[in-house]
């Protein structure tokens, strides 16, 4: 194969991939998803958050010690290294459907955040333009992608910081609002915990599906100028992120509202600021929102492209995938992502109501396989290192295994709870097809 096919262009600068990085990880899971985790937990799913990024921390870090060690190696690479074949076959199939459902779900969002303007509009029709757009912006050279995505992340970051200082100053009184005695909210409505311990661990579900998308720098990586210096960044900085991005915009709205009162049909934060009385800032917030799921789009369609391109590298998807057009855009994984999209469209078509709830439970139990195939890869590459990389986890190995014997248990808690049949069943009988296809494919390649 000649090397034009083989190679996807190295222009993404370490603040495009930093700024990917947090995009893949904010977006529908916190702007719209925080809605679900409160009706699920009530203010306690603060703890869930917290939980689940102490796990995110860990699988961050293992994947940045791989790739720092295995310089040009994404995360599907990583994983066929480790694991060979069937493995690699499986779960880089199930992150391509997992961002592939991903990004219809922000681009459902998208379309639900014009409702806010234009309600009469049908979800579908405003989805359907959020999607060509996205898709054009992928037609382009990647630095332009990552450029784009840069300004795309800003703003949502910025938003959430105006958000977060807003609303400390509104708690404190500092400015007005019509809110009476906010921090008896945190417990005047059932208490902290609501709905007890199963509350709690019960929002992890879609918790996870939030945090999905910050392990995108492991498929961004082979792009990406002097990788192994930008990975530890970060890496390091993912905590950090989780806390400020995601605990105290939730502190705020429980502060700010009681947490039954938040309906999901706006995002919780445009029922802040209009609970707040302040309608006009709703509307900039609801635009901010619009910003911020058009970007993990565009990060999700970026993911399932590159994932299609590097497994047909590998061998475990067709061979016609890993072709590329001049500008290093492999246009038939993007091409395929649309037709997906659309198909993710229909369904909003059809059933607009419960659309939301049934794709946002399938991507937390994928992302979940996902996160422990990369620290079971950790595991084993660990002793393979022909240099070892300046920046490793720290106390392994009982660092990686306490990540995958956490996740673990998420995952089996959650395919046997009756509160998430059809995610759980969907997500058993995708696992079933793909293991029963790696070894079709792997005796057809044999």
């Amino acid at each position: 194969m000649e090397k034009k096919q083989q190679d996807l262009n190295k222009g993404l600068l370490p603040r495009h991939v930093q700024f990917i990085a947090l995009a893949g990880m904010i977006g529908t899971g916190i702007f719209k998803g925080s809605s679900d985790t409160l009706h699920i937990a009530g203010p306690s799913v603060v703890v869930t958050y917290l939980i689940g990024g102490l796990l995110l921390f860990i699988v961050m870090a293992a994947l940045g010690e791989m790739a720092i060690a295995n310089p040009n190696h994404n995360v599907q690479h990583l994983i066929h290294k480790a694991f060979g074949f069937r493995i690699s076959f499986i779960t880089g199939w199930l992150y391509w459907i997992n961002w592939i459902l991903v990004t219809v779900v922000e681009l459902l969002a998208a379309g639900s955040f014009l409702q806010f303007w234009f309600p009469q509009a049908p979800l579908w029709l405003l989805s359907l333009i959020c999607a060509a757009i996205i898709v054009g912006i992928n037609l382009f050279q990647v630095k332009a992608y990552g450029e784009l995505e840069f300004w795309f992340a800003g703003v949502k970051i910025f938003a959430l910081i105006v958000f977060i200082l807003l609303g400390i100053l509104l708690l404190l009184g500092i400015i007005p609002s019509t809110v009476q005695e906010p921090f008896k909210n945190y417990t005047t409505h059932g208490g902290f915990f609501p709905n007890g311990l199963s509350g709690t661990f019960n929002a992890f579900l879609v918790v996870m599906f939030s945090y999905g998308g910050a392990e995108l720098i492991g498929v961004a990586v082979t792009e990406t100028q002097d990788s192994d210096r930008v990975m530890p960044k970060i890496v390091k900085g993912v905590i950090l992120r989780v806390i400020i991005f995601y605990i105290l915009p939730i502190l705020i709205i429980c502060g700010m509202m009681p947490w039954n009162q938040v309906t999901g049909e706006d995002s919780p934060f445009v029922q802040v600021f209009s609970a707040a009385g302040l309608p006009g800032a709703a509307h900039i917030m609801n635009f901010v929102l619009l910003t911020a799921v058009l970007s993990a789009a565009n990060s999700g369609i970026y993911a399932t492209s590159r994932t299609l391109f590097s497994m047909a590298q590998s061998g475990t998807a067709a061979k016609s995938l890993a072709k590329i057009s001049k500008k290093g855009i492999p246009l038939a994984g993007i091409a395929i992502t649309s037709l997906c999209i659309l198909v993710g469209i229909y369904f909003a078509y059809v059933t607009p109501s419960q659309v939301f709830s049934y794709l946002m439970s399938i991507p937390g139990f994928t992302v979940m396989v996902v996160w422990i195939f990369i620290c079971l890869a950790q595991l084993k590459l660990r002793s393979t290192y022909k240099v070892k990389p300046k920046f490793l986890v720290k106390w392994f190995p009982f660092t990686t295994i306490l990540a995958v014997v956490g996740l673990s248990i998420i995952f089996i808690g959650f395919l046997f709870s009756p509160t998430n049949l059809i995610g759980s069943t969907v997500s058993v009988v995708t696992l079933a097809i793909l293991f029963i296809l790696s070894f079709i494919v792997g005796s057809v390649k044999q």
